[in-house]
C-alpha cells in the first residue's frame, strides 16, 4: 500500500548552482546540505508539509532538460500575483504567464537553470 510521496528529487550536473537558484530566486528555504556517496556529490534538501524536495548532483545528468514538460513541480503560494511579480523581477524565465483552471485555481509556469519547469499555483482563496 502506498502511503504518500516522501520526496521529489531533481538531479543536476551542478546541484549547488541549481540549489542557489531555487533559494535566491524562487525563495525556497534550505533545511539540510550533505554529501552523497563517496564522491563530491552534494544534496540540498527542502522540507514542506507532507513532502520533501531535493536537488542532488548526478554524474549522468548533463546540460539542460530537453523535455521539461514531462514532469513539473507545483509550489503552492498564497498570493500568485505577488509571487509572479517577484520572480519576474528576479529575471526568472516565464514559460506561461498566469492562467486559470476551472475547479483548481491559478497557475504560472517558469523555467529553472537546468531547463526544468516548475509552477506556482494558487489553488485556494487566501484567508
Amino acid at each position: 500500500m502506498i502511503k504518500g510521496i516522501d520526496i521529489i528529487t531533481i538531479f543536476s550536473e551542478s546541484a549547488k548552482k541549481l540549489a542557489e537558484f531555487y533559494e535566491k530566486k524562487v525563495g525556497l528555504k534550505n533545511s539540510e546540505v550533505f554529501e552523497m556517496g563517496e564522491g563530491d556529490d552534494e544534496a540540498y534538501m527542502y522540507e514542506f508539509k507532507g513532502c520533501g524536495f531535493a536537488i542532488i548532483d548526478h554524474s549522468k545528468v548533463k546540460g539542460k532538460n530537453t523535455n521539461p514538460e514531462r514532469c513539473i513541480i507545483n509550489f503552492e503560494v498564497g498570493n500568485i500575483d505577488e509571487e509572479i511579480s517577484r520572480l519576474k523581477k528576479a529575471k526568472v524565465k516565464v514559460v506561461q504567464d498566469k492562467y486559470h483552471v476551472e475547479g483548481y485555481g491559478w497557475i504560472a509556469t517558469f523555467e529553472d537553470l537546468d531547463g526544468n519547469y516548475f509552477q506556482f499555483v494558487q489553488v485556494r482563496a487566501s484567508k
